[in-house]
């Protein structure tokens, strides 16, 4: 089983320290270099929204997203432990972005979503392809198992060092069994569609007529209008005691009392949307970005412009932490985020994911530029 995690890339995927991109204005030789100081800190300011008119038609299930200038980044929550925020050093410094208008799903892609593409295509998944012997020299034939990452807690109090406690490659895991083969999809079409890779979810959009969005265009898009604030829904966790997201309740990773309702993925929309109308961008389940992943790229935005315009992410990948693999950045949270371990439904925070791997917490979920002419390719 632990060769199957190896080969899956699950440390790729289910870690929770967050990291950042290079611009392409910076070259490949400074890009290899890593910033060792961060720019100058520049705190919270007002979003400036753009007052161009709503574009129509409006596409279904798709609501208008102004653009405009904004803080883009996270600071520390003051009421948040820092084991758990693990310092957030990847989404600072708070800088200065501004983004076009666009369309964007008002909730991630569902199960019922993604079987109408699969009926239309004939898609099949990485998690339901058997793994190439080529791809994984030295591997044994019986561990070249079709498969994915499945959230799999023990039975008794573990230290919180070492996810391979909590997470395991189980054979027949893919989107259509999302804890592996003995479930199903019965009762879960509007569930958000997990165990999907990054190519999966391109592949989903591109036959929607739709792209993945950037990680400015993500952020921009869940804070709903608020500048600074910890939540899409303002600074307080459970204003007046209200669950507004779908996230870990009781002792990580073992119990999960589910005081929110929902002790695993909750159907979409279960709690109120933000102010752009907006449902689950805070828990739930990781969001794929079409950013490629670099834990400085916020520090080499700020020295590049003061005001970053329609930013894409770096032009290739990079994790100190595992050089080899080719990450793309997650935004969102899950329902397996907690201020005792991954505090990552707070706005700014940054994921990573290494892009063939999916989890039973990650989906996705897209937009649309006003105009086709507008439309940029994913990277």
């Amino acid at each position: 089983m632990w060769v199957l995690l190896a080969l899956a890339g699950i440390i790729a995927v289910v870690e929770v320290v967050f990291h950042a991109s290079i611009p392409s204005s910076v070259s490949s030789v400074e890009a290899s270099q890593p910033v060792t100081q961060a720019a100058e800190f520049v705190a919270f300011a007002p979003t400036i929204p753009n007052s161009a008119a709503v574009p129509a038609p409006s596409p279904e299930g798709m609501v208008w997203i102004s653009g405009g200038e904004f803080s883009m980044g996270a600071m520390d929550p003051p009421a948040t432990d820092q084991a758990a925020m693990h310092g957030a050093d990847d989404a600072r410094p708070i800088h200065r972005v501004f983004v076009d208008g666009f369309w964007m799903d008002k909730t991630d892609v569902t199960n019922e979503d993604f079987a109408r593409f699969v009926k239309a295509t004939g898609y099949v998944t990485i998690a339901e392809r058997k793994p190439a012997a080529e791809d994984f020299p030295g591997a044994p034939t019986e561990n070249l198992v079709a498969g994915s990452v499945v959230f799999t807690p023990p039975d008794h109090p573990v230290p919180l060092n070492n996810h391979f406690q909590w997470w395991s490659y189980i054979a027949g895991a893919n989107w259509r069994h999302p804890e592996g083969p003995e479930s199903n999809l019965k009762g879960r079409a509007k569930h958000p569609v997990v165990q999907v890779a990054y190519p999966d979810a391109l592949a989903y959009a591109k036959w929607a007529g739709k792209r993945l969005p950037t990680e400015a265009e993500w952020e921009f898009a869940a804070r709903g209008g608020l500048a600074g604030k910890l939540f899409p829904w303002g600074n307080q966790f459970r204003p007046r005691g209200k669950w507004m997201a779908n996230t870990f309740q009781g002792e990580f990773p073992t119990k999960n009392t589910a005081d929110d309702g929902h002790r695993g993925v909750a159907a979409v929309a279960q709690y109120p949307p933000n102010g752009y109308g907006l449902y689950d961008m805070a828990g739930n389940v990781w969001q794929w970005t079409s950013d490629w992943y670099r834990p400085d790229y916020y520090a080499r935005l700020t020295l590049a412009a003061a005001v970053a315009r329609n930013p894409q992410g770096p032009d290739t990948p990079y994790d100190p932490a595992e050089p080899t693999e080719k990450k793309k950045v997650h935004r969102g949270g899950s329902f397996l985020c907690t201020d005792q371990y991954c505090s990552r439904y707070v706005v700014g925070t940054r994921g990573k994911g290494e892009i063939s791997t999916g989890t039973n917490h990650l989906g996705f979920r897209c937009v649309k530029p006003a105009t086709v002419a507008n439309l940029s390719a994913n990277r």
